[in-house]
């Protein structure tokens, strides 16, 4: 929560304009979506099980060094696509427009341990309605970190870079985690909730079946390579899961990105909400490829202002959504990956300490968003 308000100069009537003009972009690429849109997302989905397929079996041979490594990388990109442009995509409903039943956010299972039906709860309705809200956004700071100089500083907090390495290493099973909200769970008489119960069982079932798979499977498949083939796909989760946790982080924890308190939202307007996920998110800026591999989240702002739209699109709709920056005089938070994951870890340390200042509070802060 900076002390300086970066929407202050805008006006009430200024804000729902906005809100107007970032309708008109979603609503523009809505009445466009087409054959072209539906080619993309099956193209992808055939390439990335077709690279599945072929690095799997060149690891039948991965007592050979180089296979190892040429099947661990295809495995690592494979693993990246489906959780990225393909799972996470999906479970936004990006494609259910298409009423293809293979391709819908109904429908789909991804190759991760949280179920899809309890990760599109935690991230589509509270993630992306509360984003950056602290107390109400679970994905900010992961539940385990300190975000915020106004947040009440424990010792702790000390150890939280050493927190969020063991989270980015064991990323999908974090996530898993929080969508369970396992922290205030945790009690005896909430552990006996049955519905708190089903979750966790319906969590134990998909991480048996993903172990069973990665682990047991296709390292016997291997015969002779069994060994190797194991420390492959280790490997590749391990990759996906330090990548989709660096790409989270520089979405929404670099300097420059806001939080809010939980009174900023009470009554809350439509370009309010816009406005919210404008100043609540940062963007990785480039190349196309660098796009694809983030699964378009390298657009985190385009696709906080439009969840559902497909991925595709976000490249054209940031050019838009940029001249609605300049014209409003807001910062446009972005900068290649290196920079912001760098600023999102020089964050994480520094609010691992204590307060040089004392706290202030924040009575009446900017982060209601809601012009004088």
């Amino acid at each position: 929560m900076t002390a300086i308000d970066p929407t202050a100069h805008l006006t009430a009537e200024q804000i729902e304009e906005l809100g107007r003009e970032l309708d008109a972009i979603r609503d523009e690429v809505i009445a466009s979506r087409g054959e072209k849109d539906a080619a993309y997302i099956r193209k992808v989905i055939s390439a990335q099980r077709k690279l599945e397929l072929v690095s799997r079996g060149v690891l039948l041979f991965s007592f050979f060094p180089p296979a190892w490594l040429i099947g661990t990388a295809g495995l690592s990109v494979a693993k990246i696509m489906d959780n990225m442009e393909i799972g996470h995509n999906v479970l936004h409903g990006q494609w259910d427009w298409m009423r293809d039943p293979k391709i819908h956010s109904t429908t789909w299972e991804w190759d991760h341990v949280s179920p899809s039906d309890q990760w599109k709860h935690s991230h589509n309705e509270l993630h992306h309605t509360y984003t950056n809200v602290i107390g109400k956004d679970n994905d900010l700071g992961y539940g385990i970190m300190r975000v915020d100089e106004d947040q009440r500083w424990h010792p702790f907090h000390l150890g939280q870079p050493l927190w969020n390495f063991i989270n980015a290493c064991f990323f999908e099973y974090g996530i898993a985690a929080y969508d369970l909200e396992l922290g205030r769970n945790l009690s005896k008489r909430r552990r006996k909730n049955p519905e708190f119960r089903a979750r966790a069982k319906a969590v134990g079932r998909k991480i048996r079946k993903q172990v069973l798979k990665d682990y047991v499977i296709h390292p016997l498949l291997s015969g002779p390579s069994f060994l190797t083939t194991l420390a492959a796909t280790f490997t590749a989760n391990l990759v996906r899961n330090l990548w989709s946790h660096s790409v989270i982080m520089c979405g929404h924890f670099p300097e420059g990105v806001q939080v809010f308190e939980r009174r900023s939202i009470k009554g809350e307007t439509r370009g309010q909400w816009y406005l919210r996920q404008m100043m609540g998110s940062a963007n990785i800026s480039g190349s196309r490829a660098m796009h694809f591999m983030t699964g378009n989240l390298s657009h985190q702002i385009e696709h906080h202002l439009f969840p559902d739209l497909p991925s595709n699109r976000y490249a054209e709709v940031a050019v838009k959504v940029r001249a609605l920056f300049e014209k409003y005089e807001l910062e446009y938070v972005t900068g290649p990956l290196p920079k912001q994951v760098f600023s999102a870890w020089r964050k994480v340390f520094r609010l691992s300490l204590p307060n040089k200042k004392p706290r202030t509070g924040t009575p009446g802060r900017e982060k209601e968003l809601v012009a004088a």
